[in-house]
């Protein structure tokens, strides 16, 4: 590592190790990352997929990716998040190099058990900015400081964000985080999703469709 390189005295290498995937093999790195601000429910440990070489920093495709227990384990169908995780680790391998960080943020940064409370008021009718506001929480709690923090560890200075969400463009830049462009992960709403995602973009700023289009999922 470039003894130069500024380290967050938050950020705490704790393992690494080859991980064979669908998609190639990946290094992960797994790091602790302390923040007094982050939600009690919330793991403090983090993830980074790498794959090739990064370490000349410019450019690198990176995806800056939060936990969903509900769409990636449970197999929810209620969002996109298990399809554009994959999306990502399929662009990466397809550019021969390139940084998946995982996040712990589960619920958009409000933790699982309030996600739940809040897939319950969806049920009755809220959308997923609405439920939140009705609990008293943030629509999107999330912050990006531990993204900022892994990829100077990493001696990522530039990248190409593959996300449609243009919040997570501008925390990056705000933390000193060079984008140099951004990647669109677009991935089919089926019956479920559908409202999630003009949600996503309507309200929340993605850079989605007008028509999303849909899987052949039921």
């Amino acid at each position: 590592m470039n003894v130069n390189i500024e380290i967050d005295p938050r950020l705490e290498h704790l393992a690494e190790a080859p991980i064979p995937t669908a998609h190639g093999v990946f290094r992960v790195l797994v790091f602790r990352y302390r923040d007094p601000n982050a939600h009690p429910g919330l793991s403090d440990e983090h993830l980074a997929l790498v794959m090739g070489d990064v370490t000349d920093g410019e450019d690198v495709p990176v995806r800056v990716h939060s936990e969903c227990l509900t769409g990636e384990v449970l197999g929810s169908l209620k969002c996109d998040c298990k399809e554009q995780l994959e999306a990502a680790q399929a662009t990466v391998c397809q550019c021969g190099r390139g940084v998946i960080l995982y996040l712990r943020q589960e619920g958009r940064g409000i933790g699982l058990a309030n996600k739940i409370k809040a897939y319950s008021l969806q049920a009755q009718g809220a959308d997923t900015v609405e439920a939140n506001e009705r609990l008293h929480l943030p629509v999107d709690a999330r912050q990006y400081d531990v993204a900022a923090a892994m990829l100077r560890y990493l001696q990522v200075r530039s990248l190409r964000l593959m996300t449609n969400n243009p919040e997570k463009v501008e925390s990056l830049e705000r933390l000193g985080i060079s984008v140099t462009g951004r990647i669109p992960v677009h991935v089919p709403a089926n019956e479920h999703s559908q409202a999630y995602l003009a949600v996503k973009r309507d309200r929340m700023r993605h850079a989605l469709p007008e028509q999303l289009g849909s899987s052949d999922k039921k």
